[in-house]
């Protein structure tokens, strides 16, 4: 149930692509801003001057695509009011957002966003993607969960996309 704050994981400049790394970065900045209360354009500018592109505990990360990280960034944030009532009805009778790990949620939130708002993007792709990100921080059920509910959120919301 425990995140690790570092996850190297799938992010290192060993080939993993831009939006791989963007999409990382993105799950630290929204686990970043609610811890800290900061907003969304400071943490943008903070991540662009500082933290795409270096390194994690000496650990090179690839360059992440930029503009791709603002948009999830910027997007979760602003349809944050109708993506976590979605994930509260996901969780559990008696179960509250606020009871799941930040980084789960903020997992979630990314990914939500994504298979809401960019269609150019498959939502295989968006749910794998988000997959690994949740593997490189957690060990136990938090993946299948998370799996779970984009899962859900895909065959609502992509419903032409998805083969039965």
């Amino acid at each position: 149930m425990m995140s690790n704050p570092n996850p190297v994981g799938k992010a290192r400049r060993d080939g993993a692509p831009a939006r791989s790394a963007a999409r990382l970065a993105a799950v630290q900045a929204l686990y970043q801003m609610e811890s800290s209360g900061q907003g969304v354009d400071a943490t943008i500018r903070e991540f662009e001057e500082f933290r795409l592109g270096g390194d994690i505990d000496g650990e090179q990360l690839h360059r992440a695509d930029k503009a791709f990280f603002g948009d999830i960034l910027r997007g979760a944030v602003e349809t944050q009011n109708r993506l976590d009532p979605y994930l509260e009805r996901q969780l559990a009778k008696g179960w509250k957002l606020k009871r799941l790990d930040a980084t789960a949620r903020a997992i979630l939130r990314a990914g939500l966003y994504e298979l809401i708002r960019r269609p150019d993007v498959p939502c295989k792709v968006v749910i794998d993607e988000y997959l690994e990100i949740a593997n490189a921080f957690f060990d136990a059920e938090e993946p299948k969960f998370i799996n779970a509910v984009l899962d859900v959120a895909a065959r609502e919301a992509r419903a032409d996309e998805i083969q039965v």
